[in-house]
């Protein structure tokens, strides 16, 4: 049962976005739109779950003096993995999300799950902590490009819902950072209620 904590803290207590103030790179840099936030979310959700589920396994195989090179060795072979998938099948997603896919290597989500939790903890722990923290990271982009598209392209995942213009600064990276900060805002008034 307390394995399941682990899970339900990685959307509200420890959100890696909204809370413990994590990957805010990918989290500025490609939620302009809902789908950009939700494509660079699930693409962190899998290689999180991943990493964490391989680094759970062979981390007693693993000598103390090189632990940390190996964790980003397996990371970086999701990633991979991803970055091919991502270009082969869907290729519009790929490009708007350009650089900031290889970037999830040195995500300090990942690696720093890979190394306080998975090194440390049961397979199924490890397992259950990504797929809590990495939810919670998709659920935190995708908030924030929903926010963000919403007010600066009156329209939500593409679809216009008004007819118009939004407010521009949104959609421009300063948006970013006013959106963010006012959704941490409403959640840390959420959480003292």
């Amino acid at each position: 049962m307390s394995q399941w904590k682990n899970f339900a803290k990685g959307f509200v207590k420890e959100n890696p976005v909204f809370v413990l103030l994590l990957g805010l790179c990918p989290a500025l840099g490609v939620t302009s739109t809902a789908i950009n936030g939700m494509a660079m979310g699930l693409a962190t959700l899998f290689v999180l779950l991943m990493s964490n589920m391989v680094v759970s396994l062979i981390k007693n195989f693993i000598p103390e003096k090189v632990r940390i090179p190996s964790f980003i060795v397996v990371i970086a072979t999701f990633v991979t993995v991803v970055d091919l998938v991502m270009a082969g099948y869907a290729p519009a997603v790929h490009e708007q999300l350009g650089l900031f896919i290889p970037l999830i290597v040195v995500n300090c989500i990942v690696l720093g799950r890979a190394e306080a939790f998975a090194s440390r903890k049961s397979f199924m722990s490890s397992m259950i902590d990504g797929l809590g923290m990495g939810l919670g990271f998709t659920f935190a982009l995708t908030l924030l490009g929903s926010v963000r598209e919403i007010l600066g392209s009156l329209s939500i995942f593409g679809f216009k819902f008004m007819e118009g213009d939004g407010i521009l600064v949104f959609i421009l990276p300063p948006g970013a950072f006013i959106a963010l900060g006012y959704l941490i805002a409403l959640m840390n008034k959420f959480k003292k209620a």
